[in-house]
């Protein structure tokens, strides 16, 4: 009957072992992925500038103007031109107008190097002014 016990015995030995293992190994993963996460590089900040103008067709119009996912202006457009600047903070930057009351939406790609963007409004919709 002894030689039972110990056999129960070297089971719970062994299964304490692996425990050990898999909590050793969990912690040595965790480590490595804390100094990686700490040698990450910080953001990258961008010194280029949009100036959008909105310069003909939009007075009266309510509108939100979006730069990527960021809300730039939401309002009543009351006076022209009406123009504003943006940083550029993304590799790609798209710029989306949403004429508010009738939610068309205008979507124009942004030059990286930054600059003046005009738009002018007329029956066809949103156009971009050549620079």
């Amino acid at each position: 009957m002894a030689h039972h016990l110990n056999t129960n015995k070297q089971f719970m030995v062994g299964n304490g072992i692996l425990a050990f293992g898999v909590f050793f190994i969990v912690a040595i993963f965790i480590y490595i992925s804390l100094r990686f996460s700490r040698d990450r590089k910080e953001e990258e900040v961008f010194p280029e500038t949009y100036t959008i103008s909105l310069t003909k067709g939009f007075a009266g119009d309510s509108l939100s103007i979006f730069i990527n996912d960021s809300l730039f202006v939401n309002k009543l457009i009351t006076e022209e031109p009406f123009s504003f600047d943006a940083a550029r903070f993304a590799e790609q930057s798209a710029l989306m107008i949403v004429d508010n009351l009738t939610e068309k939406m205008s979507l124009f790609e942004l030059n990286p190097k930054g600059g003046t963007i005009s738009l002018m409004k007329d029956e066809d919709g949103v156009k971009l002014l050549a620079q």
